[in-house]
């Protein structure tokens, strides 16, 4: 047996409903050791506790925390990460997955789950004790994923270049694309509103289509706006890089969108991917909203919306 302090430390907490239990069980897959409700008093005992034989005894560390937590006080536990911090140089961090009132409600009201803060009351009731209960966390927070317009599975793949082992190391640059219509990317660093090009989705042999199409890329980059905009836009995002990295950002979200996140966003998100590989850099790249349908699709019959998932898992 041996005794070895974690290199990383994440405290992991949020609004019930938000994604938490999602986040937990990605960081275990990527390799963190998880324990999920521990008073944050026995974290000492935790840390001194001695590693078996045969598994790595710094791997991260993922603290798994909530207002459900037994002694939960969010104005304690931010003093103790400053002192962890500041008197013992702890690398240790704090994730907050943040949601809306009205998307909680929502999840809690279509999966008929009673919030744990309101058993015997309106879900809303819960919602607004707890907010104001993380407060202090939530602002202290050194990383705040909103999940409001995000799918369990676009959850997972944000944690993972956020928490993967490598993105200590490198800032991670992300890029996506997203229609307008289902809601503006909530994470996103950078925003850029492709509304401007002319649009692929009236005319008729294109509206099937999607961006990643050379018929429906060349109709896009046609626009007589395309070359100056889109340069200038391609050498902003080549410019704040290096300077986000030096002020020591860990990861850095572009998102370009346009009404319904099938055409415009899309080739604008693969074209900027293609010049930040031909830069040196490798950017993560998603299309949230490319297998929509019009300008609002709706989900099949019967099947739970991921977004519902979050809420399912708490």
């Amino acid at each position: 047996m041996k005794r070895s302090r974690p290199d990383r430390i994440l405290l992991v907490s949020g609004m019930s409903g938000a994604g938490k239990t999602t986040a937990l069980k990605t960081l275990e897959d990527l390799g963190w050791e998880v324990v999920d409700n521990l008073p944050f008093a026995l974290l000492d005992r935790l840390l001194a506790t001695r590693t078996p034989e045969g598994v790595a005894a710094s791997r991260p560390l993922a603290l798994g925390i909530d207002t459900r937590t037994r002694g939960f006080n969010a104005t304690a536990i931010v003093d103790r990460i400053k002192a962890m911090r500041d008197d013992h140089g702890e690398n240790i961090a704090t994730l907050f997955l943040d949601c809306t009132g009205a998307e909680l409600e929502r999840r809690y009201s279509e999966t008929r789950r009673l919030h744990p803060l309101a058993p015997d009351r309106p879900a809303s009731d819960g919602i607004a004790r707890e907010r104001e209960l993380l407060a202090a966390l939530r602002r202290w927070a050194d990383h705040v994923i909103d999940t409001s317009a995000t799918s369990s599975n676009d959850l997972r793949h944000e944690l993972r270049e956020r928490f993967a082992a490598t993105s200590g190391v490198e800032m991670v640059v992300s890029l996506m694309s997203f229609g307008f219509a289902r809601g503006v990317a909530r994470n996103a660093d950078l925003v850029f509103d492709m509304r401007f090009l002319q649009n692929p989705h009236w005319v008729p042999d294109l509206r099937p289509k999607t961006g990643k199409d050379e018929d429906v890329g060349a109709y896009v980059r046609a626009d007589p706006a395309w070359d100056d905009a889109v340069t200038r836009i391609k050498e902003l995002i080549l410019m704040l890089i290096p300077r986000y990295k030096a002020e020591g950002k860990a990861y850095l979200t572009v998102a370009f969108g346009c009404t319904g996140g099938r055409h415009r966003s899309v080739h604008v998100a693969e074209f900027i991917a293609g010049a930040l590989r031909e830069a040196g850099y490798t950017p993560g790249l998603t299309h949230r909203d490319i297998n929509s349908t019009g300008h609002g699709a709706e989900v099949p019959s019967g099947r739970m919306p991921e977004s519902q998932e979050l809420v399912e898992q708490q």
